[in-house]
């Protein structure tokens, strides 16, 4: 059986002494975590391992001896090294020695109570015990569908990871502690430390507190009973803008819990939803101080009103050609100059009111501006909110056309049932028989024959707000994909994964470092990062959007029906 010694690179100048780590039955490997120089008292040893135990819950214990020739010379050495095995009785007794004038190291183990005399193939690896404590590792993508193969070898590295990741405290000494005990591991020169950081999380404790109530009084106030009256409830339903300060209010709150993250993903969280903010906030700042240069909130208001009336001349202009004879089609006159005059008045309705506010246009942009500073995306949504609001006329448009050819579309495959003997049966939710006299048929008849010959006006119209209404809805779809980008991207994960890809294990892979006939084989274990198609997979945020689960086949449907469709929808609203 082929044992495995998982040594870290750390210590491989390291004085002689003894390996302690952890010895994993089920894969017959060694994880070695540190070497214990001489001189020391084997009792004390085994208290400080007895205590390393109970505060990681991890089995740590001597496993063997390391010698180092260039440091020891005497030749007794290697026969005190053998001794010390009966002291820490452990089974397999691991003995390494790295030889002066050799690129190679001897490996060999001692077995007291084994009657097999075959020699055990021994395998050393060596692995950055930094990066390895420091790194996440991931699970395969589809556990339920991979191969036990890579189940098994998945969750046997995970056994490594976590035994060096759960050993942090014996990582906490190093060479200038005072401590009878001397130990040899990544940190032993001294621990890995920033002095910033260390200040920022002392900061951090009275700035969460103070944002925590800060927090509690603006959530007291949304959910007062003031924002469930009718106007304001319909508001904060409706505006993505009042969604999206509710959405950062919610990450907020996560950043100042004072709970701390029991697991890496909700750290990772915590850190993506920090990150995602500031970087929110900082945008927002940059659109803010380049909307107040050089006056150009004035220059927005003052091409705000010409644009909105070329818009409405178009529509006129549309809505005179519609009345005509578009594209030589042959309309019904009567219900062309209603619909259309109907349509005009609205236009010039609008026109009215754009007018009206453009005294106050200005002010309300200058005011608008300033919520920049809550975000890049907050701003987007306020302009998702302006667009909906210019283009209300639109909308309406395109309800009044959609409710008419519903309506007739309905009455016409109502009346086709009459034809064929049938009705609908509400109760049943089906189509039963049902006998007709002659003047329920004639009077069918009549009315069939007014909705066909009035359907090719009313479906003009609505296809024209239709695609009007398509036109808006791209653009507002286009704007919340932007917002939902920025809030949904993982950007700590991937700027992590960009300057530390360690920290993001996906696997590891060997490379072979010697060969040699007699001696160990010696392999280099390294990270394999994960991709970043992973990274933003794994650690990709919630949003507050609910995107159309309809298929193209539906959404073709309710438009040839006249229904109206809402593809851009928010939790908790009701489809019409």
């Amino acid at each position: 059986m082929v044992l495995k010694v998982f040594f870290p690179s750390c210590c491989s100048s390291a004085e002689s002494g003894i390996l302690i780590g952890r010895w994993i039955s089920e894969q017959n490997s060694a994880v070695i975590l540190a070497v214990v120089h001489f001189p020391f008292i084997p009792v004390q040893v085994k208290q400080y391992l007895s205590e390393v135990q109970r505060v990681t819950k991890v089995s740590v214990s001597v496993l063997g001896s390391w010698s180092n020739s260039k440091q020891e010379k005497e030749e007794s050495l290697s026969e005190f090294l053998e001794d010390l095995g009966t002291i820490f009785s452990h089974e397999p007794w691991i003995q390494i020695s790295k030889e002066g004038g050799s690129k190679f190291w001897s490996c060999s183990t001692l077995r007291k109570h084994s009657n097999n005399p075959k020699e055990e193939e021994i395998i050393l690896i060596y692995y950055d015990q930094r990066k390895v404590m420091l790194s996440h590792l991931h699970p395969p993508l589809d556990t339920a569908t991979s191969t036990d193969h890579k189940a098994d070898d998945a969750s046997k590295l995970s056994a490594i990871f976590d035994t060096v990741a759960k050993s942090k405290v014996l990582f906490m000494t190093d060479r200038y502690d005072d401590g009878p005990i001397k130990l040899t591991h990544w940190q032993s020169d001294g621990i890995e430390a920033s002095i910033i950081v260390e200040l920022m999380k002392q900061a951090s404790v009275p700035a969460c507190m103070l944002l925590t109530f800060l927090l509690s009084l603006i959530s007291g106030v949304c959910r007062s009973r003031v924002l469930k009256f009718w106007p304001l409830s319909f508001l904060w339903s409706k505006l993505s803008t009042c969604e999206q300060l509710g959405h950062r209010l919610q990450h907020l709150q996560v950043i100042s819990s004072n709970k701390k993250a029991q697991t890496q993903t909700q750290l990772m969280r915590k850190a993506n939803v920090f990150v995602s903010l500031l970087i929110d906030v900082a945008l927002g700042i940059l659109l803010m101080s380049w909307l107040y240069r050089k006056n150009r909130i004035g220059h927005l208001a003052d091409t705000l009103i010409p644009m909105a009336d070329h818009v409405a001349e178009e529509l006129q202009d549309l809505l005179q050609w519609l009345m005509g004879a578009p594209a030589g089609l042959k309309m019904n006159r009567a219900l062309d100059q209603v619909l259309g005059r109907f349509f005009l008045y609205h236009i010039h309705l609008w026109i009215s009111y754009i007018h009206l506010m453009s005294p106050f246009i200005e002010m309300i942009l200058w005011y608008v501006g300033l919520s920049a500073c809550l975000g890049l995306t907050v701003a987007l949504c306020i302009l998702s909110d302006i667009i909906a609001l210019l283009t209300f006329h639109i909308y309406c448009f395109y309800v009044y056309g959609a409710r008419l050819y519903c309506l007739k579309i309905y009455g016409l495959s109502s009346l086709w049932r009459l034809f064929r003997g049938k009705k609908w049966n509400v109760l049943r939710q089906r189509v039963d028989s049902c006998s007709y006299d002659l003047d329920q048929l004639f009077i069918g008849t009549l009315l069939f024959t007014i909705l066909l010959f009035l359907l090719p006006t009313t479906a003009l119209y609505y296809l024209v707000f239709t695609l009007l209404r398509l036109l808006v809805v791209i653009v507002q779809g286009l704007i919340h994909l932007l917002v939902d980008l920025i809030d949904s991207l993982p950007l700590y994960s991937i700027i992590l994964r960009l300057c530390r890809s360690y920290r993001l294990a996906a696997g590891v892979k060997f490379r072979v470092l010697e060969q040699q006939d007699g001696k160990p084989l010696r392999l280099l274990m390294q990270i394999n990062p994960l991709s970043y198609g992973r990274v933003v997979q794994t650690y990709r945020l919630p949003t507050y959007s609910c995107y159309p689960k309809d298929s193209w086949t539906s959404l073709c449907k309710k438009l040839f029906l006249g229904e109206l469709i809402y593809p851009w929808k928010h939790k908790g609203e009701k489809q019409d």
